[in-house]
């Protein structure tokens, strides 16, 4: 994960967020009708930053690999500026430890077959290379039988533009798109009026799988545990944060 970009985006995943009771007492999210998940073909999954895929996604990819489809994830950047201010890791081990931590965390969901496409863009400036992000991912999708990306209304920008290119190449090379929120669980409330629930719909999570994702999202020390003692160093996801992923079922915009 990366802080994001816009100030009115900040304060509102900054501030205290919503506690994950209220998300598992609303009945809403078991009654959205579900969605199936090909049985062939290769899904595309696209994350803004390492980690996003399997926090919003990640029980789908376990079910996916165990289904024996062919998976592709695209980091379109290396999150390589989550701790902007950290004097303890410079930004090109951090992008090297996150891309460790995906591939770790893929093999912990059963997807050790899954090829990891590295884009490379700027951590925060997904949205300045929205086009050219675009472009990679339509020669990706050539073929493929969906495409999953973050959800474009998560109020982060890397998300927002990770997911508008991901349409974008989707309708171009007609292959089907699911979004997934991260952030969203945290600024959002049961009914929130700015959420598009009519178009939101279920993935259930057996426990097997859920515990699998459970283990995938541990991999991300670097998001999910302070990198030191300073503030500048302080965990990116803390428990509070992770337990929105840890449900057992996952939510998708169709």
């Amino acid at each position: 994960m990366t802080p994001p970009g816009s100030p009115a985006a900040a304060n509102a995943i900054d501030a205290p967020g919503t506690d994950e009771a209220l998300w598992r007492a609303w009945p809403t999210l078991r009654a959205l009708p579900a969605v199936d998940l090909p049985t062939g073909g290769r899904v595309v999954v696209v994350a803004a930053h390492p980690d996003d895929e399997v926090l919003g996604f990640g029980g789908s990819i376990s079910l996916l690999a165990a289904a024996g489809t062919e998976l592709t994830v695209v980091s379109v950047t290396d999150g390589e500026r989550s701790h902007p201010g950290s004097k303890v890791v410079s930004p090109s081990s951090l992008a090297a430890l996150r891309a460790a931590e995906t591939r770790e965390a893929l093999d912990e969901l059963g997807a050790e077959q899954a090829r990891v496409v590295r884009l490379g863009v700027p951590d925060t400036e997904v949205a300045a290379n929205e086009a050219p992000v675009a472009a990679a991912l339509g020669g990706l999708l050539d073929g493929a039988a969906l495409c999953v990306a973050p959800w474009t209304g998560d109020l982060h920008a890397d998300h927002e533009a990770a997911g508008r290119a991901a349409l974008r190449a989707a309708a171009a090379a007609r292959v089907p798109c699911l979004l997934y929120p991260v952030w969203m669980w945290h600024w959002a409330r049961p009914d929130d009026p700015r959420v598009p629930w009519e178009s939101a719909a279920r993935i259930a999570l057996p426990a097997a799988t859920a515990a699998r994702k459970a283990a995938a999202v541990e991999r991300f020390a670097s998001q999910i545990r302070p990198l030191g003692p300073a503030p500048e160093d302080a965990a990116i996801l803390p428990p509070d944060e992770t337990a929105h992923h840890l449900r057992d079922l996952e939510v998708v915009f169709r």
